[in-house]
């Protein structure tokens, strides 16, 4: 069973810096592609950003130019720097792995909340 353990959440006041980390117990890390999702309070869920198994990144147009999506394939491990937090990124951010021949298995981490105040 796949496990992603997220972590690196909390409370910031707005302007401020957080980096949240997304650890994977997949042998095929390497190959798999993963997203961050976050969920406010009455929300759907939603894309935040994703980096696939090559290194592309695509990052929803709320968190362009303030977040930055990386990996390092020799730890199994994403991170998600978050800069210029503004209260609205006030969520649950959940990470995604995406794997197989066509992508088509995945698996959800527990998420980590990230409080932003005004």
């Amino acid at each position: 069973q796949v496990q992603l353990v997220e972590s690196g959440g909390g409370l910031v006041q707005a302007g401020g810096s957080l980096r949240l980390s997304c650890a994977a117990s997949l042998t095929t890390f390497s190959n798999s592609d993963i997203g961050w999702y976050r969920q406010a309070p009455g929300k759907q869920r939603e894309l935040v950003a994703q980096i696939s198994s090559g290194g592309t990144t695509n990052y929803a147009e709320s968190v362009k130019g303030r977040f930055t999506l990386s990996r390092d394939n020799a730890k199994n491990t994403v991170y998600l720097q978050m800069s210029n937090l503004k209260p609205e990124d006030t969520a649950v951010y959940y990470c995604n792995a995406r794997w197989g021949r066509y992508y088509e298995r995945n698996s959800w981490g527990q998420g980590t909340q990230v409080t932003v105040s005004s």
